[in-house]
């Protein structure tokens, strides 16, 4: 089998289905029409190692995906949305759809997280990822002195922070994009404040960005913070914080 050709079959574990993700996914309103276009999208996208491209320049479009897909048009434009909301799939900066998680899901299960590292910096490298960034390194092997590393080794940190033991990755929430949720914590505080959990969620961000203080788990932060009000009003206002105002 050639090196190529070693890239045409998707893995799939037993749990794939029993991912949180995909629980959440399946319970929405089409989420199975969703389920199935999801796992079309990742056949489309093996023979370009996750790149969804109808050939060698062309990009997939929400039609051409519906057409090869069989989904309705509409259908396919809702679930990308969905999609990408869940980081299952990312908008490079030519357009293409890119299945993050593609990876993971071809090969051998000991290279599964280098794989998906070296190819998602081989897009940084093309400037295709959003926020990507060309390695300008010396060629002297002064690695700590290369900025371009130093930021990556620094995002690698920061990225490593904000997974859940079940190693879910979080996304940021909040004006300042600095609140740390995952798919299963805002779907728990949206059920749980359903009238204002994102007037906390907008607490929390300007709270921080204007004190510099961090918290290790930001779902824990606004369910205390939401007990406190409960407890001084006998409710949970709908609370705007103020720049200054203390907490």
């Amino acid at each position: 089998m050639t090196e190529n050709r070693r890239y045409y079959y998707l893995k799939l574990k037993e749990s794939f289905y029993n991912s949180e993700t995909m629980v959440i996914l399946e319970s929405m309103q089409d989420g199975l029409l969703y389920s199935n276009l999801l796992l079309k999208m990742y056949l489309m996208a093996l023979k370009s190692n996750g790149v969804l491209m109808l050939n060698e320049r062309l990009p997939h479009t929400p039609q051409t995906i519906a057409t090869f897909t069989r989904h309705q048009v509409g259908t396919v434009e809702r679930a990308l949305k969905v999609f990408i909301e869940f980081g299952l799939v990312e908008v490079l900066t030519d357009g293409a759809f890119y299945m993050a998680d593609m990876q993971l899901l071809i090969g051998q299960s000991s290279t599964e997280g280098e794989r998906k590292k070296k190819e998602r910096s081989r897009l940084e490298r093309k400037k295709l990822l959003p926020g990507g960034a060309v390695d300008i390194c010396p060629p002297n092997g002064e690695v700590d002195k290369c900025p371009s590393i130093l930021e990556y080794r620094d995002k690698e940190i920061r990225d490593k922070s904000t997974e859940n033991r079940e190693g879910e990755r979080a996304r940021a929430f909040g004006r300042y994009e600095n609140v740390r949720l995952t798919d299963i914590e805002l779907a728990e505080l949206q059920a749980e404040f359903p009238t204002v959990w994102e007037s906390y969620v907008e607490k929390l961000s300007a709270y921080m960005e204007s004190t510099g203080k961090t918290y290790k788990s930001h779902a824990a932060t606004i369910r205390r913070w939401a007990a406190e009000d409960g407890k001084k009003g006998g409710g949970l206002p709908a609370y705007t914080y103020k720049e200054g105002e203390s907490l």
